[in-house]
């Protein structure tokens, strides 16, 4: 068995999800999800939810007996005696980029991190894409939205504010996209894409509408809001082209999106710390 530790929003959870489901499937092994930093997360954290039962991912939540263990000997001083008994090894990421050591892990482990890379899960990349459609009707808004969105030369551009401003944590480590960025952005695409109509998603359209300028058709969408804002990256996968924030949500957002000719525009700078961030882009992605 793979257990993975689940944390964090939306954009993390798949992250999560898809190296467990991807080091599952080399060792040919179930995976098991531990739900259990969803009841006791730090202080600091930006509360959040469990959110892949939305999708129809093959994996099961850890009963409460192996909780239980998990608990007991995840411990700081527990998790470093190597001679006491376990079924699992604990395996925690040792840094931001791809660990090229990560299928040389044995069968039967414990995932701790966040393994934000595509190289973990690329070779599953067609089957990922499948789990990682919503289970849940998209209903008659959204519905039109992606009727809309086949048909157009459509650009999702993707807003993130929220938390990275008011979670001082948050704020220290991630910071927010410039305006100039966004310009940018919106620039490179009007020069490949003949047409284009931006899809804005945004947990701050307010400003969205203030600030951004567009030359060509725009939608805001601000209508899925707290738990629906799946639908929302559903809606930008859907899109044939991707300006993305620094978040895992809208990079999934991207990665997502199955157009073979997509255009996707990322900050370079992803953190306002220092972090090497060289593994976590396609290669074909654009970075300003």
């Amino acid at each position: 068995m793979i257990i993975t530790k689940l944390n964090g929003g939306l954009g993390n959870q798949l992250f999560q999800y898809a190296a467990g489901r991807s080091l599952a499937d080399h060792h040919n092994t179930e995976l098991i999800l531990d739900l259990e930093w969803f009841k006791n997360a730090p202080v600091g954290n930006t509360r959040r939810k469990f959110e892949l039962g939305k999708y129809p991912i093959i994996a099961r939540v850890a009963s409460p007996k192996e909780v239980a263990a998990f608990t007991f000997y995840h411990g700081r001083v527990l998790r470093r005696i190597p001679f006491l008994p376990r079924l699992w090894k604990y395996q925690r990421e040792k840094h931001f980029q791809y660990d090229p050591c990560f299928f040389n892990f044995a069968n039967n482990c414990y995932l701790d991190g966040y393994w934000q890379s595509h190289l973990y899960f690329d070779d599953i990349g067609g089957s990922l894409r499948a789990q990682l459609q919503p289970n849940i009707e998209p209903g008659p808004a959204n519905q039109k939205l992606l009727d809309e969105i086949a048909i157009e030369n459509s650009v999702a551009v993707h807003i993130r504010r929220g938390d990275y401003l008011t979670n001082p944590s948050a704020s220290s480590h991630h910071g927010v996209c410039s305006l100039d960025y966004y310009q940018q952005a919106v620039e490179q695409i009007t020069s490949k894409v003949a047409n284009p109509h931006f899809y804005v998603f945004s947990d701050d359209l307010a400003w969205a509408r203030e600030n951004l300028i567009f030359h060509f058709p725009v939608t805001f969408v601000g209508h899925n809001l707290a738990e629906q804002s799946f639908q929302d990256l559903h809606l930008m996968s859907h899109c044939k082209h991707q300006i993305i924030a620094n978040s895992s949500f809208s990079w999934w957002g991207a990665w997502l999106n199955s157009n073979p000719e997509k255009i996707v525009i990322h900050p370079k700078r992803w953190f306002l710390v220092n972090k090497d961030t060289s593994t976590l882009f396609p290669s074909t992605w654009l970075g300003i």
